[in-house]
């Protein structure tokens, strides 16, 4: 399959095989110093999650080490771990959060 164009070049037509980006957990990390209750506001603001929801990630934070806050491409992953991190800072607290390849 070829297409003519009016300047007299052809241009092959071949599909174009395009795949979504790579998506990126965004992680929450056990510490002994952040209050649990400081983790729920988190996951609340920044991940957009009811209460319910953000105990049980917190819970799984506490009793597992990590926690899955969700999925994302690899700009919005970055600047969610960005606000986590300055949020975390300017409330004193050292939770970490981080963000890793599905």
């Amino acid at each position: 399959m070829s297409t003519q164009h009016n300047d007299g070049v052809e241009l092959a037509k071949s599909p174009l095989k395009l795949q979504p980006p790579p998506l990126y957990k965004v992680l929450l990390l056990n510490d002994d110093f952040t209050p649990m209750e400081f983790v729920v506001i988190v996951l609340q603001e920044f991940f957009g999650m009811d209460h319910e929801r953000a105990n049980r990630v917190m819970l799984k934070v506490h009793t597992e080490g990590k926690g899955v806050c969700g999925l994302y491409v690899k700009d919005v992953a970055a600047t969610k771990v960005s606000q986590v991190m300055d949020f975390s800072r300017q409330h004193q607290h050292p939770l970490q959060c981080v963000m890793e390849e599905n």
